[in-house]
């Protein structure tokens, strides 16, 4: 293989010794601009037919987008179709800013223009290339036809908006690929541009700065975005965006970082969607400002939903790692992770809802997306005793003392490694019933009856059945459970030692029931426990100590 040096260049960077940017924070939202149903369109192996354009469109509208691109009008018949139904069945809300892209070519401007004859709001979007590669090899253009190109583009689009005043008109410039184009050069011609627009503080421009290709790290974009910022000389006349994408896996800090270098607006789609390794998800950047106390506003109360308007309209599938919005993000599997969750989720319940968010291994609360807490944790072999014994709490009702965890985790730990597979909630109660719940072999507690005969102590009879023979047993003690070990010891069914004892009313499930928790060790020092159920809290200790007495026999 020959070396990488002998064919492909490092990256270039702006000298930028004095840089702000690295202590800078992003204390508010900027200005969002879905390209979805444009970039994110036009990057799908089956694009979007009508219906399905409509549907995303009304969802990005209810997430709170105020600007979208909704296509490139004059590239197709079908495009221009589009957004004249948009415009002409008044399906746009008024605050609203439909944005289309066009090239600078005249025909392609005069029809652009066209398409958007009666809409409240819109921005014209142009583009030219303007990085070496494009400009040479592409549309073999020097730099001053480029920079002609789109200051005579600019002028049309000016004339033509100017004479339909009933439409709010606003221009976005993108040199394609910004991040590419030497920065003295890429800074002339939006400065051509944004005066021909006539750009002032009352009359801003869009100033995009396309990262079209991820061409360096995260922190020379940043670089790029705060030299321009710095240098345009009248910085109240322009609103800068950034367009990432995804090429080297770091579109998102590249955004986050090109926000924190003095840029206003981002553009991207829902979930990353877009050309070839997509473009910014803008779910992930706006969630990311969301966990850190930052109103992104956008609506992602039922991210869940969205998703599905997605996953059906795009036919592509959000990935269960992908950021919030993946399957599994709220997930844990490692024993450690659970105990964790559980501790902090416990914690949460006791202090209250209203203290700020501080639970492991959970950036925000599921519940802020329309996640639900019992997808947190999900058992398989290599989980631990704190996951089980949260699903068997948060789903069942049952609080398992915590010297119990062991036990019980070890045991489901066992049975999903013999299956090699994830239990289901349903799984792990079955399997915990079945083992540790109501165990009645071989021994079974038949009929039990107790009365006081003193202060301090009952008597009890209870009728059992072991190896077929039903036989009736009495002892006393300080209370049930003790007269029934003593009954046991009369028939040398007793070899062990009561070690705890805990009951609660159970608070999930149909039965109207509680559950009584017995630990018991054996001579040799082994201690098991067991599980009573019983809609008698009485009888469900006395059925958990028969349950812990039968284990210890296993």
């Amino acid at each position: 293989m020959e070396s990488p040096r002998q064919k492909y260049r490092p990256f270039e960077t702006v000298r930028l010794p004095d840089r702000r940017w690295p202590d800078a924070r992003i204390e508010q939202a900027p200005r969002w601009c879905s390209v979805d149903l444009r970039d994110g369109n036009q990057a799908l192996a089956i694009p979007m037919n009508v219906p399905e354009k409509h549907e995303l469109f009304q969802t990005l509208c209810r997430i709170g987008f105020k600007e979208i691109e909704i296509g490139f009008p004059s590239a197709s018949d079908t495009e221009f179709a589009f957004t004249r139904e948009l415009i002409e069945k008044k399906l746009i809300p008024e605050d609203v800013s439909v944005q289309v892209l066009v090239q600078a070519r005249e025909h392609l401007i005069r029809r652009t223009i066209d398409s958007l004859k009666g809409a409240h709001r819109a921005i014209v979007h142009l583009y030219t290339p303007t990085n070496p590669a494009q400009r040479e090899i592409v549309f073999n253009l020097s730099k001053a036809q480029v920079l002609e190109m789109a200051v005579n583009g600019t002028k049309l689009i000016r004339e033509l908006t100017d004479a339909l005043p009933d439409t709010h008109w606003q221009l976005e410039f993108s040199p394609e690929t910004f991040v590419l184009t030497e920065p003295d050069y890429a800074l002339e011609v939006c400065e051509a541009v944004a005066k021909a627009w006539g750009a002032s503080a009352k009359r801003k421009i869009i100033l995009n700065l396309p990262l079209t290709v991820e061409a360096g790290t995260p922190n020379t974009h940043a670089d790029q975005i705060e030299w321009f910022c710095r240098h345009l000389s009248n910085r109240e006349m322009a609103i800068v965006s950034l367009h990432t994408h995804n090429d080297r896996g770091t579109g998102i800090a590249a955004t986050e970082l090109g926000l924190m270098a003095g840029a206003d607006r981002v553009e991207g789609t829902l979930f990353g969607n877009g050309e070839r390794t997509g473009n910014l998800d803008i779910v992930t950047v706006a969630l990311n400002m969301f966990s850190h106390g930052i109103d992104p506003h956008l609506d992602f109360r039922n991210l869940g939903a969205i998703r599905e308007v997605y996953e059906r309209v795009t036919r592509m599938t959000v990935h269960d790692r992908h950021p919030y919005g993946g399957d599994l993000v709220f997930t844990a599997f490692s024993g450690s992770h659970q105990d964790a969750i559980k501790k902090g989720m416990d914690r949460r319940g006791k202090i209250g809802h209203d203290a700020l968010w501080d639970v492991p291994y959970l950036t925000i609360d599921p519940m802020d997306i329309g996640r639900s807490y019992e997808a947190i944790i999900r058992i398989n072999s290599q989980s631990g005793k704190g996951g089980v014994a949260y699903v068997l709490d948060r789903e069942f009702g049952f609080d398992l003392p915590k010297l119990m965890h062991p036990e019980v985790g070890n045991l489901i730990g066992k049975h999903a490694d013999k299956l090699s597979k994830e239990l289901t909630p349903a799984e792990i109660h079955d399997c915990f019933r079945k083992n540790f719940v109501n165990v009645a072999a071989p021994l079974e507690l038949v009929e039990f009856s107790s009365k006081p005969i003193s202060k301090e102590t009952v008597r009890c009879q209870a009728e059992v059945r072991r190896d077929g023979q039903v036989l009736t047993l009495t002892g006393e003690g300080n209370g049930p459970i003790s007269a029934l070990v003593h009954a046991l010891e009369s028939k040398g069914w007793a070899n062990f030692s009561l070690k705890d004892y805990r009951s609660h009313a159970l608070t999930a499930g149909s039965e109207s029931s509680a559950a009584a928790y017995v630990s018991l060790q054996s001579k040799d020092g082994r201690t098991v426990w067991g599980c009573g159920v019983d809609a008698n809290i009485e009888l469900a200790g006395l059925k958990a100590l028969v349950s812990a007495a039968n284990r210890l026999e296993r």
